[in-house]
């Protein structure tokens, strides 16, 4: 299908009806965000893939008890980096330099400016510009579910700590952002996808400047 029609083919996903997603469909799914673009190609951030039935009851009364946690196939937690620190940012750098057999020193002009204007921010200013980071990989997973007609649900309502807590993310240096249910819909309990799609026109959504 285009890609128009994939995108009005998707919707939140309010019911799952338990079915495992193929495992190839799942591996495209997270290449595309591992493929995803960031603030200078960091990926300041890690992404969990939670199937463990055990563990999503544990996560869903956390999670405003919301059934797509317990219903989907895969539960993905993306977890920004708490800060950038020099090591963080020293071995992204060194690792790259590597791939692209530069000279280990090839890119110390751009990292040490980076490295320099990330020192004038705060702990929460890093944490803010990851966590963005994390919206455009999820953005890049939801569109490639849909592709190929795989459902999905971005989930927001969730207790941040808690969750940090139960995935261990505070000792790994990283902060629960945002989640991703996976899976296949349930026709009767999706009640969300029987609604039609509310858009703004496009004459209110965007302006054009001459």
């Amino acid at each position: 299908m285009s890609l128009q029609e994939t995108l009005n083919w998707r919707s939140a996903t309010k019911g799952y009806n338990g079915k495992i997603i193929e495992d190839e469909k799942l591996e495209q799914i997270l290449e595309a965000i591992r493929l995803a673009p960031s603030s200078s190609g960091l990926q300041p951030f890690k992404v969990l893939i939670i199937k463990n039935k055990e563990l999503r009851e544990k996560l869903q009364p956390i999670s405003c008890n919301q059934d797509q946690i317990v219903q989907a196939s895969h539960i993905l937690a993306f977890a920004a980096w708490d800060e950038y620190t020099p090591e963080r940012v020293d071995s992204f750098f060194a690792f790259s330099n590597q791939v692209r057999n530069l000279p280990h020193n090839a890119t110390d002009d751009y990292r040490l400016n980076l490295l320099g204007m990330l020192e004038k921010q705060t702990k929460g200013q890093h944490f803010n510009n990851a966590s963005k980071q994390t919206y455009i990989a999820l953005g890049f997973g939801l569109l490639a579910a849909a592709d190929l007609r795989v459902d999905a649900t971005p989930i927001e309502g969730f207790d941040n700590e808690a969750v940090d807590e139960l995935l261990n993310l505070p000792e790994q240096g990283l902060k629960s952002t945002v989640l991703m249910a996976l899976g296949y819909k349930d026709e009767e309990t999706d009640w969300w996808g029987k609604l039609d799609r509310v858009r703004r026109s496009k004459e209110e959504l965007f302006v054009e400047i001459n």
